[in-house]
């Protein structure tokens, strides 16, 4: 088993939320459980390399492709990638790493085969896609993301990716969901939107439309594109391939977690 796909940091964080085994059955119990930790180690192989399930190497995983995917769909479904966010998000805000007053959201187009949440792509010739919509803090710590069809205005999905947040915790007081202050690109220029934000006790940093560029959001708002980058670095998530939505949401939520861990261990160190 590649004991690098793992590493113990993440381990130790994950090992605690994930649900118990069930008993095997006194009579006929088959074959041993695969341990959590080799099926996780699949399941980081593909998000990684972007193969096939089917093609997963069982020799140096530790598990066939399949049992990753039984694995992945049984976490989903116990809710366990958000309660990892969620966690290091509190860790992140505890060790003064987590800047909730400029945050920035965005979108971005990927080309599924099939699936759930798939639409006629406005940037693609109307193509079948999918969308990511992602919201981060002033570093570009990935606070939520949400998984929409391809023809879904970013502006639509602003205020269900704002209640995606997680109630972030890890100081005194009522635990944070909302930024103070909201950057966006021109997409989102809708005064509706706006008065919602205000509204929410959150103010609008929204680049004008018809307005000449140069209003300097942008040193803010750039944040975001490259949290894009680092999330497409993952090479399961440029394309998706999941025909089941919940599924996709899940590794997008893995791979948030990872970037979250990736920056506690970089300042720790």
């Amino acid at each position: 088993m590649r004991a690098d796909l793992v590493p113990d940091d993440l381990w130790e964080r994950v090992a605690p939320l994930l649900p118990p085994a069930p008993e095997r059955r006194r009579r006929h119990p088959g074959r041993l459980r695969v341990p959590d930790r080799a099926a996780l180690t699949g399941v980081m192989y593909v998000l990684r390399t972007g193969v096939a399930w089917r093609d997963v190497p069982a020799e140096m995983v530790g598990c066939s492709g399949v049992t990753a995917w039984r694995r992945l769909r049984d976490w989903t479904e116990a809710g366990v990638r958000p309660r990892l966010h969620a966690a290091l998000l509190t860790e992140l805000r505890r060790a003064d790493l987590l800047d909730l007053e400029h945050c920035a959201v965005d979108g971005s187009h990927q080309g599924p085969r099939r699936g759930d949440h798939v639409g006629p792509s406005p940037v693609d010739r109307a193509r079948p896609g999918s969308k990511h919509h992602l919201i981060v803090d002033r570093h570009g710590t990935p606070l939520a993301v949400t998984l929409t069809g391809g023809n879904r205005h970013d502006v639509t999905q602003l205020l269900p990716l704002l209640d995606a947040v997680p109630p972030i915790r890890g100081l005194r007081g009522r635990p944070r969901r909302k930024p103070r202050h909201l950057y966006a690109d021109r997409g989102y220029d809708f005064d509706k939107y706006r008065r919602l934000l205000w509204k929410r006790g959150i103010k609008p940093m929204i680049a004008r439309r018809g307005v000449v560029h140069g209003s300097g959001l942008g040193k803010v708002r750039w944040v975001v594109e490259r949290a894009f980058a680092w999330l497409h670095q993952f090479k399961r998530l440029r394309m998706r391939y999941e025909r089941r939505a919940d599924l996709h949401q899940g590794l997008l939520e893995l791979a948030c977690s990872l970037m979250c861990l990736l920056r506690r261990l970089r300042t720790a160190r």
